[in-house]
């Protein structure tokens, strides 16, 4: 797969993600609670109480909590299973939890100053736990499918050389190997006895 393909299966990836953390927001009504700083508009308002509702949890409320964590544990989920590799696997969830993190962030130390210097610590460590939280898991589970496959493949390639070796066969006369079996030798053009020909 060239850099390109890679760079496009990203791109769909996080839009997936991202399109499915939005649905489950949606279907759960999920809102996480922000006091803003006088006159910021309606707008500014909208846009940083959505991306807050992808990333940040009431600490005091536990199901906040597991709705934030489970949904990132969901979306996790899909790079693991697109990418069948557990680098590639952390690295997309990181990306995917990196943007709304970074937007959040930027737009409400620009626009609601007084809430970023009053919570920032607080909401900072929150998204550094939930983070290291989503590569523990990306890396464990990626770890353990691969563990889980590679029995898998090493059989199937095990496999795949018996056969081969099956059906590879050597000129009596000659000593020139086939990776078929021909009835006639293609370098010395005697008869090949196989063990179709003496039954």
């Amino acid at each position: 797969m060239d850099k390109i393909s890679i760079f496009k299966l990203k791109i769909m990836n996080f839009i997936i993600q991202i399109l499915i953390l939005s649905l489950i927001i949606y279907l759960f009504d999920y809102r996480f609670n922000m006091i803003f700083d006088t006159g910021i508009s309606d707008e500014r308002k909208i846009i940083i109480q959505f991306i807050a509702n992808y990333i940040l949890f009431d600490p005091n409320n536990i199901t906040d909590l597991y709705f934030i964590y489970i949904s990132w544990m969901l979306v996790s989920l899909i790079p693991i299973f697109i990418f069948n590799d557990y680098k590639k696997a952390y690295s997309m969830n990181l990306t995917t939890f990196f943007f709304p993190n970074f937007f959040f962030y930027v737009f409400l130390y620009r626009y609601s100053p007084n809430y970023f210097n009053s919570y920032f610590q607080t909401l900072f460590l929150q998204t550094v736990i939930l983070g290291l939280y989503i590569v523990i898991f990306s890396l464990s589970l990626a770890l353990i499918l691969k563990k889980i496959r590679k029995p898998k493949e090493e059989t199937l390639y095990e496999n795949l050389k018996a056969i081969e070796q099956e059906i590879n066969i050597k000129c009596p006369h000659c000593g020139i190997e086939f990776n078929s079996s021909p009835k006639y030798c293609y370098n010395c053009l005697n008869e090949l006895i196989t063990e179709e020909s003496n039954e």
